[in-house]
C-alpha cells in the first residue's frame, strides 16, 4: 500500500494486520481520485483546501491521499482498536499537517464539534448495512456540508438507496468494489 499521487506520491503506508479490515486497492483508490479530479459535476477543484471527513477510516488511504492531493484537512473516525495504531502510525509517517482521530463508530456520531466537512468518504465493512444510519448522523448533527461530495464504497452486488438528502452523480465498479459518488443537497 502507498499513496499513489501528490505530494506524499510513492509514502508507503502500513497494512492492516487485523483480517477484518479489507483497505481500498491502489488501483480503486486512483480511480476515485481520477473521477473525483475530472468529473465536472462534483465541482471544480474538489480537494483543494477542502476539509474531509473519512469514516470507517481504516488504515486511513483515503484520508492520506486526499492530504496529499491538497486537502486542507481530514478528520479520520475509526473505532477499531485493532486498526487504530496502524492508523495512527500512518499518519505519523506521512508527516502531514494536523489531522484529528476520532475514536468513534461512525453511526453513532453525536454533534459535529468542527466546521461542516466538504468531502466525505464511506468505507465500512462490506454487507453490514452501517451507510444509511451513518448517513442520517452526519446529517443531522452537522457533520456533512450543504453540497458536499460523498464517495461511498460498497461491494459491487450490494444495493443502496440513498436518501432523500443525495443525489447519485457517478457510479462506477472497480474490482469486487462499487463506487457511488453523491452530492448533498441539504
Amino acid at each position: 500500500m502507498r499513496i499513489i499521487g501528490g505530494k506524499y506520491r510513492g509514502k508507503k503506508l502500513l497494512p492492516p494486520i487485523h483480517e477484518g479490515t479489507r483497505p481500498t486497492s491502489d488501483r480503486t483508490r486512483e480511480t476515485i481520485f481520477n473521477i473525483l479530479l475530472n468529473n465536472p459535476s462534483l465541482g471544480p477543484q474538489i480537494l483543494r483546501d477542502k476539509a474531509v471527513l473519512d469514516v470507517f477510516a481504516g488504515t486511513g488511504a483515503l484520508g492520506l491521499e486526499a492530504l496529499s492531493r491538497g486537502a486542507k484537512s481530514v478528520t479520520f473516525i475509526e473505532n477499531s482498536r485493532d486498526v487504530l495504531p496502524i492508523l495512527q502510525a500512518n499518519i505519523k509517517a506521512c508527516e502531514l499537517p494536523p489531522t484529528f482521530v476520532l475514536e468513534q463508530d461512525g453511526r453513532l456520531l453525536g454533534a459535529n464539534p468542527y466546521p461542516p466537512f466538504d468531502l466525505i468518504f464511506m468505507d465500512p465493512p462490506y454487507h453490514q448495512d452501517m451507510i444509511l444510519p451513518t448517513l442520517a448522523k452526519l446529517e443531522s448533527n452537522g457533520w456533512m456540508g450543504k453540497a458536499a461530495v460523498v464517495l461511498m464504497e460498497i461491494s459491487k452486488d450490494e444495493t443502496l438507496y440513498l436518501p432523500s438528502f443525495l443525489s447519485l452523480e457517478v457510479e462506477r465498479i472497480s474490482g469486487a468494489a462499487k463506487l457511488l459518488f453523491c452530492l448533498a443537497a441539504l
